[in-house]
């Protein structure tokens, strides 16, 4: 080739499998003022001409995210869109006309290390001239003219994964302690409940034996013994009764009733009434009740005879507050269960409602007394398909964040969790929103919360990586949709998730 022909021409090899359009003149003084290649020099850029091509190309997709990453391209002139994919859509994120512009096979240098695929699309937005390299040229020329830089990029690509990785391992070490903290809590209260009422319930099993006894060996002939055990059962009957309606009086309406109770247990020459009466009010039986039992009774036996009756009633109530206790422990460790998704698949089809109301259980710690919960479940959705323990992570870190900005358990405020269809494409997808009545996300704050290490927490309380991780797996690994709206009193997260199960390609 002569001098000319070197400086512009079409070059002896094109753009090999990167062929996108028509070739033109390769000048290596038009490839100079491009900032990519401004500080090559003459036996590099006549390189470039020889291994690629300028082509032109017509308005349309260029490349498409995902596809194997094959082909550099760096804008001469023309103009472009980036895009990326959003769940279902593609979402413009950027356009220029900028000169030296490049898009495509940029990481090929990494090699096999990392995914070789487009990280974006690209459309073409009217004619345009790109020059045009291969993915394996570029590599060559990477390793081969910069060495240096390549280890340095090498080094910042991976150690900034490896940090990302480490980073986000913590993160959910953290969120696991938190939650292992709270669910400690939360099995204590139930488990000592349950301890205390059955050294209790053996103190009144003991006496109800004791009284047995007396009431064997007293003045009892075989019919009042009956009638007395038909009491005891109504007695039983009447506390379910008021458990089941609902009615207990509130703390002064009770202190009026044992107060009468206490009276009647006087007149009738029993000793420590008050110690009785807090049962008999609880099962809602007074002073007419309680002659039904004097009238069968020597006046000498009617102290054994209530007792027994009160000791019944009492049990009952222990009992019931160790079913309580029991059936709690017995809900919270069913949640942990749930929530981490114990014995199941990665991928399957859950019902979002038992993974968010287990993951509100799990959290029961972080929102107090003050928060009150709302839940708005359309129980007609179908299951969805999903990879269900990231999927708690996504809840654990909205709902947490909710938490925090309502005043976490000294707080106070209403979270609502709602589930629908999509308005826009009910038989595809479904939406979860989570919402709190804290002081909002700030103007400037907003376009930046899915932002990997961003937050407003103060050092050392946050890594800035919940709302990242949340990101990730809706819309990465669900091919979803995560997005939110933010105004004093009002702040919405919005998850959706398609229907259908994902593409595994």
């Amino acid at each position: 080739m002569t001098d000319e022909q070197t400086r512009t021409g079409l070059g002896t090899r094109g753009a090999g499998p990167c062929v996108v359009g028509p070739d033109l003149p390769c000048d290596i003084d038009e490839l100079r003022t491009l900032f990519l290649f401004e500080k090559l020099d003459d036996d590099q850029l006549v390189w470039l001409c020889e291994h690629g091509a300028v082509q032109q190309v017509g308005p349309g997709m260029l490349l498409t995210e995902g596809d194997p990453a094959r082909c550099l391209f760096v804008l001469i002139d023309g103009e472009v869109a980036v895009y990326r994919r959003v769940g279902d859509d593609d979402v413009e994120v950027s356009r220029t006309d900028q000169r030296g512009v490049y898009a495509g096979a940029w990481n090929a240098y990494l090699g096999e290390r990392v995914a070789q695929t487009y990280p974006h699309s690209l459309r073409v937005l009217r004619p345009s001239r790109f020059y045009v390299l291969s993915a394996d040229d570029f590599r060559e020329l990477m390793t081969s003219w910069f060495p240096m830089a390549v280890h340095l990029l090498e080094g910042l690509f991976f150690g900034q994964k490896n940090t990302e990785r480490a980073v986000g391992q913590r993160e959910r070490l953290l969120a696991l302690g938190s939650l292992s903290a709270g669910l400690t809590h939360e099995l204590n209260n139930p488990a000592a409940a349950a301890s205390r009422a059955t050294a209790t319930l053996r103190e009144r099993v003991a006496g109800m034996r004791h009284k047995l006894s007396f009431i064997a060996a007293g003045p009892y002939d075989r019919t009042s013994i009956a009638t007395l055990i038909q009491l005891q059962e109504e007695a039983v009957q009447h506390l379910h009764d008021a458990a089941a309606e609902g009615t207990a009086p509130s703390p002064l309406e009770a202190s009026d009733l044992e107060d009468a109770l206490v009276d009647w247990f006087d007149d009738h020459g029993l000793r420590a009434g008050w110690d009785l009466a807090p049962a008999f009010v609880q099962a809602g039986i007074d002073g007419p009740w309680l002659d039904k039992v004097a009238a069968l009774v020597a006046p000498d036996a009617l102290d054994g005879a209530v007792r027994w009756i009160g000791y019944t009633i009492e049990t009952e109530q222990l009992m019931g507050e160790i079913e309580d206790a029991t059936t709690r422990i017995a809900t919270l460790v069913g949640a942990a269960k749930q929530y981490s998704q114990i014995g199941r698949a990665p991928e399957g089809r859950a019902d979002l409602h038992e993974l968010l109301d287990s993951t509100l259980v799990m959290l029961d710690h972080a929102l107090g007394a003050g928060i009150e919960v709302v839940r708005h479940y359309d129980r007609t959705l179908p299951t969805v398909p999903v990879y269900a323990a990231e999927l708690n992570q996504v809840w654990t870190n909205i709902i947490d964040n909710a938490a925090q900005a309502m005043g976490g358990r000294d707080g106070s405020g209403t979270l609502t969790v709602t589930t629908r269809r999509a308005p826009d494409a009910p038989d595809d997808a479904v939406e979860v929103e989570i919402a709190d009545s804290g002081p909002g996300i700030p103007a400037d704050v907003l376009p930046r919360i899915f932002e990997p290490f961003f937050t407003t927490k103060p050092v050392g309380s946050g890594t800035g990586l919940g709302l990242d991780i949340a990101w990730r797996i809706v819309v990465n690994k669900h091919h979803g949709d995560l997005r939110v709206t933010s105004e004093p009193g009002d702040t919405r997260f919005v998850v959706r998730l398609p229907l259908s199960d994902p593409d595994p390609a």
